[in-house]
């Protein structure tokens, strides 16, 4: 094949091109998909858990949000170091070295006995789990052109409510065990649910492949083509961005980018955590609520892919991030509202999930469209460990308002708060870039959608 000049890149790919991008996305994202599956599950299935763990255990709902949250500060202080581990060591080996760490801390997770171990436990999780989403995301600019991103992206990030529509379900189908050897149905539910990531870490070793180069499931000229079009789109980027680590630390955009994500996983975070409640105080039951809460995230599944196909084919992008945003917000303030209504209430959950959702498969293109090297490295690590601090205040804000409120109605008007702050500050950042590249169009890369995406 031939090389790849500006001028064939602007002219898009030829079919044969589409083909070996489609090859690479079927070959990839999957078991990414799978992985990130287990990882939300095991993440977020405490929310399940607490609705008779919490009582087994003595946990208030301050206690739990505060304790819920304590993942973020792992995965925070471990954030960064682990993304370099990964450019250092390869994704096959780190990221299996993440997916077994953290599936045997989620399963020990199962053998708390109080506020304080559970809080530790937590805290421990995140450390495990440090640097696979940034990680994940950093191994994407390694194989995916920045035009497709968006689709690889979205159908990664799949795993969230994948997780939430199979999880919720099962989660609270598991409690039903309780009793089963001695132990509670929360306890089966975070052994069961913490021994498949151990078991793909194994996998793990013979599925990825580090970088193009390496790929033996594509030709000789397969690879040659996609490794120049990425370093093409490297260097393009290096010359108008940033491309060392110290460009990532002080970079105003990456400051603000994490700020964006700081809010909205206030809002991602606090809500998966705390929904299973939202909707058991609508007055269903404990399995019924398992598969109530799914009903979101598969509106939102739809959702995000689609809205992913739509930013990947043209616009300013950040005026999608926002705009999920919005609709997130917009849909938590009437979930706050119409408590008396079990159907506006569900219904409003639809909404803010959708919006959510939305907003985390259009977001990351951007700050990789003006990253890389080890400024992607270090940048995308930065704005997802600040932004997972998100994760802590998030369950915690919604758990203290509950407590003083008795009612979950100024707690999610709160949240969206944030989302609407996320949604002016990614407007800023989308702004700035406009106006640099001198076009309507704040991405980097002329590469054409592909046409056969998952």
């Amino acid at each position: 094949m031939a090389s790849v000049t500006a001028a064939s890149a602007g002219a898009g790919f030829a079919p044969e091109q589409d083909r070996i991008l489609s090859k690479v996305l079927w070959r990839i994202v999957p078991f990414l998909l799978l992985c990130y599956i287990v990882a939300y599950l095991d993440r977020v299935n405490v929310g399940i858990a607490s609705l008779t763990m919490n009582h087994d255990i003595g946990i208030s709902p301050s206690e739990f949000g505060w304790s819920a949250g304590l993942f973020f500060f792992g995965y925070f202080l471990a954030e960064v170091p682990s993304n370099l581990a990964l450019q250092a060591i390869g994704a096959r080996k780190w990221i299996a070295r993440i997916l077994i760490t953290w599936g045997l801390i989620s399963a020990a997770t199962a053998f708390v006995v109080g506020p304080v171990s559970f809080g530790v436990m937590r805290f421990l999780l995140g450390l495990g789990e440090a640097g696979f989403t940034p990680g994940v995301f950093l191994y994407f600019t390694y194989w995916f052109p920045a035009r497709i991103r968006g689709t690889a992206t979205a159908a990664f990030l799949l795993g969230i409510p994948i997780a939430n529509i199979v999880g919720a379900p099962i989660s609270s189908s598991l409690l039903t065990l309780d009793g089963l050897g001695g132990l509670h149905g929360w306890q089966w539910l975070l052994i069961l649910e913490g021994l498949p990531a151990t078991l793909l870490g194994f996998v793990c070793f013979f599925t990825l492949t580090d970088k193009p180069e390496q790929a033996r499931w594509l030709s000789p000229d397969e690879r040659r083509w996609l490794a120049e079009v990425l370093a093409a789109e490297r260097a393009a980027i290096a010359a108008k961005h940033s491309s060392t680590l110290r460009d990532a630390f002080t970079n105003w955009r990456v400051l603000v980018c994490a700020a964006v994500n700081f809010c909205a996983i206030i809002g991602s975070v606090g809500l998966g955590l705390w929904m299973p409640q939202i909707i058991k105080g609508l007055g269903f039951g404990v399995v019924a609520v398992g598969f109530i809460a799914a009903v979101p995230y598969i509106c939102g599944a739809v959702a995000m892919m689609l809205w992913a196909r739509l930013s990947d084919k043209g616009g300013e992008r950040s005026w999608f991030v926002a705009a999920g945003l919005l609709v997130g917000a917009a849909s938590l303030i009437v979930c706050g509202y119409a408590t008396s209504s079990a159907l506006i209430s569900i219904v409003a959950l639809c909404g803010a999930v959708i919006g959510i959702m939305c907003y985390q498969s259009t977001f990351w293109p951007i700050p990789s469209s003006f990253l890389t090297g080890s400024a992607a490295a270090g940048g995308l690590a930065m704005i997802v460990s600040i932004g997972n601090l998100g994760g802590f205040v998030g369950p915690y804000l919604i758990g203290v308002i509950r407590q003083a409120t008795d009612s979950f109605s100024w707690a999610l008007i709160s949240v969206a708060a944030f989302l609407i702050l996320a949604a002016i500050l990614i407007r800023v950042v989308g702004i700035s870039l406009q106006r640099q590249a001198g076009t309507a169009d704040a991405r980097t890369s002329p590469i054409a959608p592909l046409s056969k995406g998952i």
